[in-house]
């Protein structure tokens, strides 16, 4: 077995987001809009910088971008040129010195940047012995002072010598980073350059644009250019020329982007959240899309190279993946062994990339993430294809890291989603990974024809009975209002159902703050119980006929302590179980046990939701939390 290289012992993504602007028109409202679009990112602060005639113009502070409109210092700019950024906090806490744009020295140079350098120390040490000084403490301000120290010692005269200084710095760097550069140096351009956080470059009309991710600029335009590690871009208004890391200018191709630009937008929604978890039916049908063409599971973009003989070679598949997207793996791992007849291992990512897994050519490796942009998947991915194992991408956008590492990519179309606390991206992973277990059968014909043709036609109408649960809702605003002002909640289940259970409680404390913890029901007597007293809250999820009389035991143990208790049922166990026992109770339409998790899950997400808006929370931004962090 190989050892860990050390590239992948550092090196995290940060979730700040950065937007920029170049072109004919007043770059701050551009640059705002785009930050609100991205504050799922972060938002600990704010702060944008145009290029005026003779000068760089700042308006930043401490909080949302909302604060960022009114101030008198956003009032004065008038550039149109600009970048924009809004923090997630690494280093230095949030306040407005150590929000972006952060300044060289001279005030020639303005940086905005996504990601984290880890030995900035060092250079900050380096440049300070050379006359540098320094008012935040953040890691970013080394990088502006950096290119202005590498400008001044580069003798050439030449237009590429600012570009050249930012490469020299990028060259300095350990650790992750997006960067937009304006300067006084080159009044009439834009440099950006990616390392392991994400960057695309919008191509416009007479104007182009830059951000961390699609949604923030799709509003103007839909195609982009997917920035590869150390590739370097030099933007004017006309025209977009791209570098790799030797300052050799390469072409690259656009990629058109086919979501609708209101997607990402709330459409009449209160929050972010509620309007994806109401997109769910849609989500999951665009996932099924043409991969269940007549009575036969398509993937194409397996190709051939799925056969069944390399299917069969298999020793085992690892699913790994972080969060929410780990919960879809132990969805799925009773799908795929029961099916495929195939040992399915799996892993957290980041346990995963420090140790040294039992991995080769016999292995295939799925990795899972909305985003596609998770460092630590990433990060897991790069050390299989080390082992030499087959790795698989299951996410939802477009080009992203994940997509372009991975040998095969399969793509969700769930759409954009913004909340911080993934909904639709859950139950679209899930169908296709379900999707993706039946294909595999097919192919290695490993399974009844029967059930896996009984799966299929299930899959096609999950979206109905989602349908369903939707439509009323009132059941479940009746039971967060029980349990906004408590402490702690349980959830407890078995099989396919205690799969559930981990992520509805995950929905529950990362938006409402909530103490909640989940167990297999199985796990009741060992050590759980203890914590069982009179008025705690717990949540049975009860689905599987064939386990069902195992969980209501378990409940009925924890009634006899007094526990308040809700039942979430299928609508087949609800005729088996004397209801009257729970407090409350939630019932779901029925579906095949493979397949119970895409619908149970709604109410849950649904319940997590309300018992937030009951609070008084902010259910899109929760606090200390960004979409796809990832942090030591």
């Amino acid at each position: 077995m190989l050892s860990i290289p050390n590239i992948f012992k550092k090196g995290e993504i940060f979730m700040c987001g950065i937007v920029g602007y170049i072109g004919f028109q007043k770059a701050s409202p551009i640059l705002l809009a785009g930050l609100s679009k991205l504050e799922y990112r972060g938002y600990d602060s704010a702060g944008i910088a145009t290029l005026e005639k003779d000068s760089i113009k700042v308006a930043k502070d401490k909080g949302r971008v909302e604060n960022i409109y009114n101030l008198e210092d956003t009032k004065k700019l008038e550039g149109s040129i600009g970048i924009a950024h809004t923090r997630w906090a690494t280093h230095g806490i949030p306040s407005k010195i150590n929000s972006h744009p952060h300044l060289d020295n001279s005030e020639s140079i303005a940086v905005v940047h996504n990601g984290i350098i880890e030995n900035y120390i060092e250079l900050k040490n380096m440049l300070i012995k050379n006359g540098y000084h320094f008012i935040s403490d953040t890691d970013t301000e080394i990088i502006p002072n950096l290119i202005h120290y590498y400008y001044n010692k580069d003798d050439g005269h030449d237009d590429l010598k600012l570009l050249r200084a930012v490469k020299k710095t990028c060259d300095s760097l350990i650790g992750s980073f997006s960067l937009e550069i304006l300067s006084k140096y080159m009044p009439d351009n834009m440099i950006v350059v990616r390392k392991d956080s994400p960057l695309v470059v919008g191509k416009g009309n007479g104007e182009n644009y830059v951000a961390s991710d699609i949604p923030a600029i799709l509003s103007y335009t839909k195609d982009f250019y997917l920035l590869d590690n150390y590739e370097y871009v030099l933007l004017s208004r006309d025209n977009i020329k791209f570098y790799n890391k030797n300052l050799n200018e390469i072409s690259k191709e656009t990629t058109t982007i086919t979501w609708d630009a209101m997607a990402a937008d709330k459409d009449g929604f209160e929050d972010y959240m509620l309007k994806e978890i109401m997109e769910q039916p849609k989500a999951i049908r665009e996932t099924i899309g043409s991969r269940l063409d007549g009575n036969k599971c398509n993937f194409s973009e397996l190709d051939s190279d799925f056969s069944k003989e390399f299917l069969s070679s298999l020793h085992q598949i690892y699913i790994v993946a972080c969060g929410t997207a780990m919960h879809v793996g132990l969805c799925v791992k009773n799908t795929i062994e029961n099916l495929c007849k195939i040992h399915v291992e799996v892993d957290i990512a980041s346990e995963f990339r420090y140790r040294n897994p039992l991995i080769d050519d016999k292995t295939l490796c799925i990795f899972i993430s909305q985003s596609g942009e998770t460092a630590d998947t990433l990060a897991a991915l790069k050390l299989s294809k080390l082992h030499g194992a087959k790795t698989l991408a299951i996410t939802n956008v477009t080009g992203s890291s994940i997509a372009r590492e991975a040998d095969y990519t399969l793509y969700t179309h769930a759409g954009p989603e913004i909340a911080v606390a993934s909904t639709k991206a859950y139950t679209s992973q899930i169908t296709l990974m379900s999707l993706l277990a039946i294909y595999f059968a097919e192919v290695l014909e490993s399974a009844d024809t029967c059930v896996l043709d009984e799966l299929k036609k299930e899959l096609l109408i999950i979206p109905n009975k989602i349908e369903t649960i939707l439509k009323d809702t009132s059941n479940i605003q009746e039971i967060a209002k029980t349990i906004f002002k408590e402490h702690d909640v349980f959830y407890l289940g078995r099989g396919m159902d205690y799969a559930t259970a981990l992520e509805a409680s995950l929905k529950l404390k990362e938006i409402s703050y909530i103490h909640s913890e989940s167990y297999a029901a199985g796990e009741l007597k060992h050590g759980t119980i203890a914590l069982i007293e009179k008025g705690v809250n717990v949540i049975g999820i009860m689905t599987d006929l064939n386990l069902v009389k195992k969980t209501v035991s378990n409940m009925e143990e924890i009634i006899t302590r007094g526990a308040v208790t809700t039942a979430v049922v299928s609508e087949a166990v609800s005729k088996e179980v004397n209801l009257s026992l729970f407090d409350n109770v939630v019932i779901v339409p029925d579906t095949c046990v493979y397949l119970s998790s895409i619908v149970t899950i709604v109410p849950l997400q649904l319940l997590g939701y309300f018992v937030s808006k009951e609070k008084g929370l902010d259910v899109d931004k929760p606090r200390n939390l960004a979409k796809s962090v990832t942090v030591e």
